[in-house]
C-alpha cells in the first residue's frame, strides 16, 4: 500500500504537469581514458524529460535573500518519476532558453520522500 507522502509525490506531479511545463535537464557524463589514444574520450550528455513550473521570485524574497539576482527564476519540479536527482553541475531548458542551476537546491522530502525540488536558475 502507497504510503501518504508516495500519494502526495503522485499528485505533486499531476498538478504540475497540469499547469506547468516540460523541462529537460542534462547532464555531463565524464569520459573515460583510452589507452589507444593516450587520452580521454569525451563523454556523453544525457537528458531526462521533468515537468516543472517556472516562477518569478517575488519582493520579499529578493529583500530576504541576497544570492538572487535579477532574472533569477524559482523553477519547481516534481520529483516523482525523476531518473535522477538534479544537481548544481545540471542544465536545464524551458521553453527553449537553457538555464544554469544556482544555490539553492532544495529537495521538499517530508519522511523521506522526495516530492519536490525547488531550484534558483539564471540564464
Amino acid at each position: 500500500m502507497a504510503s501518504f507522502y508516495d500519494e502526495m509525490a503522485v499528485m505533486a506531479l499531476e498538478m504540475i504537469t497540469e499547469f506547468g511545463q516540460p523541462v529537460t535537464i542534462s547532464k555531463a557524463e565524464p569520459g573515460e581514458y583510452d589507452p589507444e589514444m593516450g587520452g580521454e574520450v569525451p563523454g556523453a550528455i544525457i537528458e531526462q524529460i521533468a515537468q516543472g513550473i517556472l516562477l518569478d521570485f517575488t519582493g520579499q524574497e529578493f529583500q530576504n535573500n541576497s544570492l538572487i539576482k535579477v532574472g533569477d527564476k524559482k523553477l519547481k519540479i516534481a520529483a516523482q518519476g525523476l531518473e535522477w536527482v538534479p544537481d548544481l553541475l545540471n542544465k536545464v531548458v524551458v521553453q527553449g532558453r537553457a538555464w544554469s542551476i544556482v544555490p539553492p537546491l532544495k529537495e521538499i522530502n517530508p519522511a523521506g520522500t522526495p516530492i519536490l525540488y525547488e531550484l534558483q536558475v539564471r540564464s
